[in-house]
């Protein structure tokens, strides 16, 4: 078995205006640093668009209807003060759920070890009914749903992009057997994600960070909190929100992470999934806005994934 690696042309075609922070070279950036010859044996797949049913796992049929329809055939529409659609964002959206759902269904049928879905634009801040923070589609959270349909029960994701994923906290709040888990800076975009906010099950599991905050606390934050949470629940599949904008060089975030520490959280992430669910866990994309640490930590997290 093998690791997944999901691309596509058209994640690099999501229009945003110009010096907009979640831009093509992002994509690109990513394609480049796993094009390295270390990388050959991934297993390069094009994902599938996601289908309406997908979707409505997550979000109501009225709210994807409304992101369909609002996609426009040129130009850009603006949908929040950050989040924009052109004429290929609604494709790079579905394809970027549809490689997130395809991925769980190719680990769960036991044809790869894991997989990283290097999609465009990020997924964890959309909530059931709104659009947000450059997000349309939550593919994590419509990954982790796609598990449990699947044979599943007890679904977790785990996210530590450097802003909280409100969108699948809020996803998840009132599900008793779905679990997710964030380290995030504090106080930062979208205000969400305190210490104190557990979900109506205690299925929510939050370390906020204070700016500034490096390597150390990072680790302290899942090794002391957030992964025996993780494992106190008992996930039967893992997803990761794999954002990197908390590495030390990003412009949107003021925390201080290295290479190192995604490193690090990767191999307990996916050592705990080794004990818990039998290896079951996926990987995709969020932040990341140091085109060079962008792609110098995809490059790290990857490395642990294949070598899982």
């Amino acid at each position: 078995m093998t690791t997944l690696l999901f691309t596509h042309p058209v994640f690099g075609r999501h229009e945003v205006p110009p010096g907009h922070a979640e831009h093509s070279g992002r994509y690109t950036a990513v394609e480049i640093a796993l094009q390295a010859e270390e990388f050959s044996d991934l297993d390069r797949r094009n994902p599938p668009p996601v289908t309406a049913e997908q979707i409505e796992r997550v979000h109501p049929a009225a709210y994807r209807e409304r992101i369909e329809d609002a996609a426009p055939a040129e130009g850009l529409v603006q949908l929040d003060a950050d989040t924009f659609m052109g004429s290929s964002s609604l494709e790079a959206a579905r394809r970027g759920a549809g490689g997130a759902v395809a991925a769980v269904e190719a680990v769960m049928a036991g044809e790869a070890t894991n997989a990283f879905v290097a999609a465009r634009p990020p997924g964890h801040h959309a909530e059931p009914e709104r659009a947000m923070g450059f997000c349309l589609f939550n593919s994590a959270a419509i990954a982790a749903r796609h598990a449990r349909a699947l044979g599943a029960q007890r679904i977790a994701v785990v996210d530590f992009d450097v802003h909280h994923g409100n969108g699948t906290e809020a996803a998840f709040w009132h599900d008793e057997n779905a679990f997710y888990a964030s380290s995030h800076e504090w106080p930062q975009y979208p205000g969400t994600g305190r210490e104190r906010d557990r979900g109506a099950y205690e299925n929510i599991c939050n370390a906020p960070l204070a700016t500034g905050a490096g390597g150390e606390a990072f680790r302290r934050a899942w090794g002391e909190t957030l992964l025996p949470a993780l494992t106190v629940f008992g996930p039967d599949f893992i997803v990761i929100s794999a954002g990197f904008d908390a590495h030390i060089a990003d412009p949107v975030g003021g925390l201080r992470l290295s290479e190192d520490d995604f490193t690090w959280v990767t191999r307990e992430i996916t050592a705990l999934a080794s004990a818990a669910c039998s290896g079951r866990v996926i990987s995709v994309l969020e932040g990341g806005y140091d085109l060079a640490a962008l792609g110098a930590s995809t490059v790290a997290h990857v490395k642990v994934l294949m070598n899982a």
